[in-house]
């Protein structure tokens, strides 16, 4: 029986050394597997290793609290992405243009579209025209050439007015629009309400005439009294009035169903020269403009503005030299694209002013245009030099495709959210 005892007492002690070291064995493996204890109990994570076997939980697209979401494509973007796909080099190339149907065709004052405009849309399939008091008759003559114009071109075109109100107005003339007081009236009565009534009006008449772009409001203060070229078709000289109006004339324009395009950035209102006629410059600094004439361009884009147009001034002080800042990645990247964030549609200032002809061919100013960031290039000087230029550029790799493709990219987008598309 002693010798039975004994026996029983070994195999006991066995047994419990067997526990003992098993449970040392699962520990380690824990710590192994999962990572050291926490002060609280619990154990943190660690990372899998990449040689991990493959487990049998099904896969999942759902992101998870470390994954970036995915950025989503818009119907729109997908349509013109599918355009942009189906382009020639050529037919993007044009796109990147806006003239009178006067400088399509080679016929002036243009004032019906007929088999030159079909001739010329099918050699030079522009992205838009925009229309003048001369080729603006009738009211019944102006639709027709719109509809007209429109039928021929294979990618729908943006059809442009400036119909600002005030002593800038080409429908009322014909009694497509009413006849509204100056800009700087509606300011200094304040009434947001009422001026994005009257911009959904002024919308509704623009839209009904056959155009889907109206080239308002102006986005400039007057911030120099001696400023002849803005004057009293700014809402005022207040950045925060000005701010509050240019939002609600766009907000009003946009419902009436046209594109509003902001002008004239980075704003226009501290000059005293008319660039029409030549180069006209502002000194104010880049701090300057932050604290006031960039204010109504933030609240436009922040209403959802279609377009902005850019100026021809100078600022030396934003740019270092007199370049115009439509012709200045300072101001069209740095400034309007990457500060203020704007990634719709830039269209350049008409191209055939003397504060860009003064200085530039036709050619040298789209392409610096089209490199600072612009997307459209409005009624250069003569319109078959500045597109060879941009197929000279494209061709020796001056202007990359994808650059070419970036700006067509938005110009497309914006028709098919303007329901041009389709």
């Amino acid at each position: 029986m002693k010798h039975n005892r004994g026996g029983i007492l070994i195999a006991v002690l066995l047994l419990v050394i067997a526990v003992a070291v098993a449970g040392i064995v699962y520990y380690v493996l824990r710590i192994t597997q999962t990572g050291p204890a926490t002060a609280t109990g619990g154990v943190e994570p660690t990372e899998p290793s990449s040689s991990a076997a493959p487990t049998d939980a099904p896969e999942t697209d759902a992101p998870t609290e470390t994954e970036a979401p995915t950025e989503t494509t818009s119907p729109e973007e997908l349509a013109a992405q599918e355009i942009l796909d189906g382009m020639t080099l050529d037919e993007k190339l044009c796109q990147l243009f806006v003239v009178t149907p006067d400088a399509l065709t080679g016929l002036s004052p243009a004032t019906a579209a007929g088999d030159a405009t079909r001739g010329a849309l099918e050699r030079t399939p522009v992205g838009g025209l925009v229309y003048f008091a001369q080729n603006i008759v009738s009211a019944e003559q102006v639709t027709q050439m719109l509809q007209t114009a429109q039928s021929y071109s294979k990618i729908p075109l943006l059809l442009g007015v400036d119909e600002e109100g005030g002593r800038v107005s080409r429908l009322s003339g014909v009694g497509l629009t009413d006849v509204l007081d100056p800009m700087a009236t509606y300011g200094a009565a304040g009434d947001t309400a009422a001026v994005e009534a009257m911009g959904k009006k002024l919308g509704g008449q623009v839209k009904g005439a056959g155009f889907n772009v109206d080239f308002a409001p102006v986005a400039d203060i007057v911030t120099n009294p001696n400023n002849t070229e803005i004057g009293d078709r700014s809402f005022s000289s207040d950045p925060a009035v000005a701010s509050d109006m240019v939002a609600a004339m766009t907000r009003g324009l946009q419902e009436g169903g046209v594109l509003a395009c902001l002008k004239h950035f980075p704003g226009h209102g501290s000059t005293e020269a008319d660039s029409h006629l030549g180069t006209s410059v502002t000194n104010r600094t880049l701090d300057e403009l932050r604290e006031a004439e960039l204010l109504p361009f933030r609240a436009g884009i922040e209403a959802g503005a279609g377009m902005i147009m850019v100026s021809h001034m100078s600022a030396p002080a934003v740019t270092g030299d007199n370049t115009p800042c439509d012709l200045s990645p300072a101001v069209v990247t740095d400034l309007l694209r990457t500060e203020l964030g704007y990634d719709g549609v830039v269209i350049t200032d008409a191209h055939n002013m003397g504060a860009i002809t003064a200085n530039y061919t036709p050619g040298e100013a789209a392409l610096l245009a089209i490199e600072a960031g612009c997307d459209l290039i409005l009624m250069p000087d003569d319109l078959d030099a500045a597109l060879q230029a941009l197929r000279d550029a494209a061709a020796d790799g001056t202007l990359t495709e994808a650059r070419i493709n970036e700006s067509v990219l938005r110009i497309l987008t914006l028709k098919a959210k303007a329901g041009l598309l389709g």
